[in-house]
């Protein structure tokens, strides 16, 4: 099964030896060029390293058992080849991880959309919780995050809010967070303490480079308008707000929290990229039953993958069946225990289906 590996180690010490030549020390393009793939294929390559020295020293200690008279002795080379078969075990199971499909967008950044669905008020609310979920979980990874587009409400909540978060493979971990969201709680303009549900739902996109969609400026039609609603002194008295459609999908993208036009746009442009990007693989995914399977079994983007559930403490996602009852801290960002879950999943998926 690991045939493929040794060529891939042979690369990473080939790469090592091109680095440190003077011709490439001297190319910041060659540096970066040879560096990022080195890069990719490290954890594979120094895990397959560990895994052939292991085995040679199995090897070796086993020929020492057999030539060992000594009781005692033998016994301590039979713990050591129980350790060394252990080690072997634990990096055999990585390298199998590591060959499984790999989403190719995985190592990208992305743009997040949140939108408050049913609920009103409570709604935009609940958005803004989600909001602040994700920056502090970004915050915790060291990515940087940045708003792109937003619509307040006077009370501090968010009918949509749109950013970027960058960083090193974001999107395979905020992939999962695709879906509806919803909350359970009594809202802060409720007198009578009765407990409402609302829901918001959260887009997760991969970001992409100008190449990889080819828009046309004959399917583009752009607006110029004057921003309206919550904005800093300037904002809201100039025309430097953009509406983008694009005609063929009907998909908008529109930006006006910059003053600049030409910023407004630019941000405009890199939401519709998306979008169009997104849409157009969402298409291929859903021609293909495997690869829709491959997905973890992820609900659909209508679908409830996760309630947070004030009175009981309780945050629930429905997809793995697995509930916490740390509210506050999975609001403060820790949301890693439900993703690592999925991609358990993911790739206990992934291993069914490799031939044995």
């Amino acid at each position: 099964m690991f045939e493929n590996v040794a060529e891939v180690l042979r690369r990473y010490d080939e790469l090592s030896e091109l680095l440190a030549t003077s011709q490439v020390s001297q190319d910041p393009d060659l540096i970066r060029k040879y560096g990022r793939e080195q890069s990719e294929i490290e954890e594979m390559a120094l895990t397959y390293r560990n895994y052939l020295a292991a085995t040679h020293e199995l090897a070796e200690t086993g020929e020492m058992l057999s030539d060992e008279p000594d009781a005692a002795l033998r016994e301590m080379v039979d713990d050591e080849i129980k350790q060394l078969k252990e080690r072997i075990e634990q990096y055999s199971e990585k390298l199998t991880e590591l060959l499984l499909p790999k989403d190719p967008r995985d190592d990208r950044s992305v743009i997040v959309e949140i939108r408050a669905g049913t609920g009103g008020e409570e709604a935009a609310l609940f958005a803004a919780d989600l909001y602040h979920m994700y920056l502090q979980y970004a915050s915790n990874r060291h990515w940087r995050s940045e708003v792109m587009s937003s619509n307040e409400t006077g009370i501090g909540g968010y009918k949509e809010i749109i950013f970027e978060v960058k960083g090193k493979a974001v999107y395979s971990r905020l992939k999962y967070e695709s879906g509806v969201h919803r909350v359970q709680r009594v809202p802060s303009t409720e007198t009578s303490g009765r407990i409402h549900t609302s829901t918001a739902s959260v887009v997760v996109m991969p970001e992409v480079e100008d190449v990889e969609v080819e828009i046309k400026d004959s399917d583009l039609r752009i607006d110029i308008f004057r921003a309206a609603g919550h904005g800093g002194q300037g904002v809201n008295t100039t025309d430097s707000a953009i509406r983008i459609i694009h005609l063929p999908t009907g998909l908008i993208a529109q930006c006006q929290d910059e003053r600049s036009q030409l910023q407004n746009k630019a941000r405009a442009m890199s939401i519709l990229r998306a979008r169009i990007y997104d849409l157009e693989y969402q298409r291929k995914v859903s021609e293909l039953e495997a690869v829709r399977h491959s997905q973890v079994g992820m609900s659909e983007r209508s679908e409830k993958i996760r309630t947070y559930n004030f009175p009981q403490n309780r945050v629930t996602d429905h997809r793995i069946n697995l509930s916490v009852h740390r509210l506050e801290d999975v609001l403060a960002g820790n949301i890693d225990q439900f993703i690592d879950q999925l991609v358990a999943v993911e790739q206990a998926d992934h291993l069914q289906a490799v031939p044995q």
